[in-house]
């Protein structure tokens, strides 16, 4: 088979993560928008399990100074969320802060399913005496 056809057949099945963003106490501009799909768009490298991502985007007033609250739930099969929430002094601070959390969720639930791996064959290995290095 052309490594080139394989190519193009994988990034024609691998469908882009659907952001979706709402935005409280202020207004989504065309550039606010383009820094949240690159930054949370950039998750899906780290796993391709990434259905949706819903992004929330708040401003809000306490004792006259403003702060501004990101918070990000992505989506996974069989209903898993991860959730992540940050506040800074701007809006695109409060963005930056959110996505090493999630990248850091991401990785401990990909740990996880290893380790999964790891102890059923484990089990398999005990109960069958499976050994996969000898033969016959």
């Amino acid at each position: 088979m052309d490594s080139e056809f394989v190519y193009w057949y994988l990034f024609v099945i691998r469908k882009a993560v659907n952001i979706q963003i709402k935005g409280t106490n202020l207004e989504l501009t065309g550039p606010l928008k383009a820094y949240v799909n690159e930054k949370i768009g950039h998750l899906e490298h780290y796993s391709e399990e990434i259905m949706e991502a819903r992004v929330e985007l708040e401003t809000s007033t306490h004792h006259q100074k403003g702060f501004f609250r990101c918070e990000v739930n992505l989506d996974l099969p069989h209903m898993q969320v991860m959730r992540a929430e940050s506040t800074g002094d701007d809006l695109y601070a409060a963005i930056d802060l959110v996505v090493p959390k999630l990248r850091e969720q991401i990785e401990r639930h990909k740990g996880r399913a290893h380790g999964e791996d790891r102890r059923l064959k484990r089990s398999l290995k005990s109960i069958f005496g499976w050994r996969p290095w000898k033969r016959g």
